[in-house]
């Protein structure tokens, strides 16, 4: 099987041109390309395929062989991918996944794709379509028990749900120990990522997030999308001004509109091709 492998700041995915091969068990071969000691090394799979209802479609799997429905980070290396290796030579694209149409637009220099916008739709805040097990319009800076203490989240949907709550030390955290309750909590059906959040200045938070399906990663796209919804819906941050997330691999621009879209901007790189026997 060829594969490139990309990665958004430092969330790096196996990603495969389903145009020319075939991948038939995808929930295997995530788990096995995955692998950072005996595979390739990522946080998951991704194939980039035909559509009939966009330019082009994506499946995403996480590290663990579980089918996500979306990716920030892997929208703008699809992007990147699909320009550079002359798939299209349009600088907007429309791209299919298990949460809708998003929709980018490319910014090449000298013939090959840098940074990527993607519009990722409008944020969804009540529970039952995130989904958590909750009534009402939204689930904001409210309680729940997590390891037998009471913290508060705000949840949030961009295609995929989110927990995000607020620390005053990021980078002291054992992710590793909390990560998996959070990700397990009776609250969230689907099993839910979760983002700790630490607000820096008036545009800018810190991030760490432990994903559902992979643990800990270095950057989460819709994650930072969720970070900054919250944030905003928390008062920290007006809607319609660009908000830097830092994450452990680098920085997300991240914009929260009046009408709820929020627009993700970031970079995009490749590390290297290969073949891999699966």
């Amino acid at each position: 099987m060829k594969f490139t492998k990309m990665q958004g700041i430092g969330n790096d995915y196996i990603y495969v041109n389903c145009f020319e091969e075939k991948v038939s068990d995808p929930e295997r071969v995530s788990q096995i390309v995955s692998d950072r000691h005996f595979g390739i090394g990522g946080d998951g799979l991704v194939l980039i395929m035909p559509s009939d209802k966009a330019d082009f479609r994506m499946r995403m799997f996480n590290a663990d062989g579980s089918e996500g429905n979306m990716c920030g980070n892997a929208t703008r290396c699809i992007g990147k991918y699909v320009y550079d290796n002359g798939l299209t030579d349009k600088t907007e694209i429309t791209l299919e996944t298990r949460s809708g149409i998003k929709y980018l637009t490319l910014y090449p220099e000298n013939g090959k794709v840098k940074t990527v916008l993607v519009n990722m739709g409008k944020a969804i805040l009540k529970p039952s379509d995130i989904p958590m097990n909750a009534e009402g319009d939204s689930f904001i800076n409210k309680p729940i028990e997590v390891s037998g203490k009471e913290v508060f989240i705000t949840a949030v949907s961009m295609g995929n749900p989110h927990a995000v709550t607020y620390v005053e030390d990021v980078d002291g955290l054992e992710l590793e120990k909390i990560g998996p309750e959070y990700e397990n909590h009776p609250l969230f059906p689907e099993r839910v990522n979760t983002e700790f959040i630490k607000v820096l200045d008036s545009h800018t938070i810190q991030m760490r997030v432990w994903e559902r399906g992979s643990g800990e990663t270095w950057a989460c796209g819709t994650g930072a999308c969720a970070a900054a919804v919250a944030s905003v819906e928390n008062g920290y941050f007006k809607r319609g001004e660009e908000i830097t997330v830092k994450l452990r691999g680098g920085d997300l621009f991240i914009t929260y509109k009046e009408d709820g879209t929020v627009l993700m901007r970031g970079p995009a790189k490749t590390v290297f091709t290969g073949e891999i026997d699966v």
